[in-house]
């Protein structure tokens, strides 16, 4: 009896691979989405917790010295938790795909230890920068700042110490965010000298001359 299949030829194998391969890169992409999505709402959250609490960091010194004790982020865990489950798979494609050899690829792509404490690090940090963003806007202008400008100008500084906060667009440079707190874990790499540095250029913020800024671009 004659099979109805096809023989399989190299061209067929060569369209199948390249279907397997666009099918990989499809998922591959909406992983990484999924992953820039929770990232932005966990900084989100983080950033509104603060606000809502009332209290502010009002130096860069105070700020470092918190920095130093307990991480405070218990109240996040859960959306910590939710990057850290969708940055590991993220993360082994990377180190799958990556050309440095002398790295330990495969135990860094697996570390969800590591990276949890990259993400609950930099949660930390960009806290106390989002405090300190909040006080001097609010101690200059006597009112209370605006949410979505201290989200802005604080990840502003904290991917970019010494820019001034762009506020010509409300773009939040997710996607930089998300390298930074899951890379960082992943890789081990401490950042505390750069967070320093946001948090020094966030003492020197004309908080009246910001706020006004973000009127005329409102």
């Amino acid at each position: 009896m004659a099979s109805d299949e096809r023989p399989t030829t190299p061209a067929r194998l060569r369209a199948r691979a390249v279907s397997a391969g666009s099918s990989a890169t499809a998922v591959t992409r909406n992983a990484a989405a999924a992953l820039v999505e929770a990232v932005g709402a966990l900084a989100h959250a983080a950033i509104d917790r603060v606000l809502l609490s009332g209290d502010r960091v009002t130096s860069a010194a105070e700020a470092k010295r918190l920095l130093a004790g307990d991480d405070n982020t218990e109240e996040l865990a859960d959306r910590i938790q939710r990057v850290v489950v969708l940055a590991v798979p993220v993360v082994r494609v990377v180190a799958r795909g990556a050309r440095f050899t002398r790295l330990p690829w495969a135990m860094l792509a697996s570390s969800s230890v590591s990276i949890g404490l990259g993400v609950r690090t930099g949660v930390r940090e960009l806290q106390l920068l989002a405090s300190l963003v909040a006080y001097r806007i609010e101690d200059a202008t006597g009112e209370p700042a605006d949410p979505e400008l201290v989200e802005k100008a604080a990840i502003d500084l904290y991917l970019h110490p010494g820019r001034t906060p762009d506020l010509s667009n409300d773009k939040l440079h997710l996607v930089k965010l998300t390298r930074k707190w899951v890379l960082r874990g992943a890789f081990g790499r401490n950042t505390a000298k750069r967070a320093a540095k946001a948090l020094e250029a966030a003492e020197l913020l004309d908080g009246k001359e910001l706020a006004a800024r973000w009127r005329r671009h409102a």
